[in-house]
């Protein structure tokens, strides 16, 4: 990591499911600043071990496999499972499934904190012309935002019966930059991802807090006030490549359904990113 680390605080084993995916393959660079071990899990290639590295291969859906990550690990960042719009079946298993597994590895291993990598696509039907609080009603847009939707309700059950924290991130897109005029305003950068798990790891008491992650763009459809408590604050904005993504779509076709909502493309079926 080029920049120092964000935090003071350190912790012994930190753990990142899905830590071959896009999202996964950023922060596995960047959390080893923030811990003494990182356990690596994914069903993906994980490639070569790198100093302090601990490479566990596992697929979420299978109990046996999942509930050992996650002993000796004092927290956890999950972003394993499917990461866009799949067949319920498919979505069942690795986020359904697979999450209620992390959680009870967690509770079995006496782990006290979840990063939970939730979606935007747990309030995607509401329209792009709203503004939305964690503590709206969720909209889901998809089978992914409704497995998402549980992620997080099996996160408020297992704070309020078991105690273990939960921050759940509704991450926007997270790209090295905007692809079209919607992710002027859902786009998240990597350094404020960054920014983002580490506020939800080391705040000091966050019981169940959801959270949008969105970087500071001029264009917003998420007010993120009720989590403020966890002292995320974004640097970087999508105002930057504005004109570069308005030259690339000048015009919005107002009847289409991924122009109305904020889920985008998701609102509707198939295979979307973002």
């Amino acid at each position: 990591m080029a920049h120092e680390p964000l935090s003071a605080l350190r912790f012994s084993r930190l753990l990142i499911t899905g830590a071959a995916g896009g999202l996964g393959r950023e922060l596995r660079g960047r959390m080893k600043a923030y811990c003494d071990h990182l356990r690596l899990s994914d069903i993906a290639d994980l490639g070569e071990a790198a100093p302090g590295e601990e490479l566990c291969p596992a697929a979420l859906q299978d109990r046996a496999a999942v509930l050992p990550l996650l002993a000796g690990v004092d927290a956890v960042i999950h972003l394993g499972g499917l990461s866009t719009e799949y067949d319920f079946d498919a979505i069942l298993q690795a986020n359904i499934l697979g999450t209620y597994n992390l959680y009870e590895g967690a509770r079995r291993h006496g782990v006290k904190r979840v990063v939970f990598a939730s979606s935007n696509h747990v309030s995607g039907f509401r329209r792009q012309n709203e503004v939305v609080s964690p503590l709206d009603p969720m909209r889901p847009d998809s089978h992914y935002g409704l497995s998402k939707a549980f992620g997080e309700n099996l996160a408020q059950f297992y704070w309020d019966r078991y105690g273990v924290e939960t921050v759940s991130l509704r991450i926007g897109s997270s790209f090295p930059e905007p692809r079209d005029r919607r992710m002027l305003a859902s786009w998240l950068s990597y350094d404020d991802l960054e920014r983002l798990v580490v506020a939800a790891l080391t705040a000091p008491i966050v019981g169940h807090t959801v959270v949008y992650g969105m970087s500071d763009n001029a264009t917003a459809w998420w007010d993120n006030t009720p989590a403020r408590h966890l002292g995320y604050r974004p640097q970087d904005s999508s105002e930057d490549f504005r004109a570069a993504v308005e030259a690339r779509q000048p015009v919005i076709d107002g009847r289409d359904a991924a122009a109305l909502y904020q889920g985008g493309g998701f609102v509707k079926h198939g295979p979307f990113e973002g």
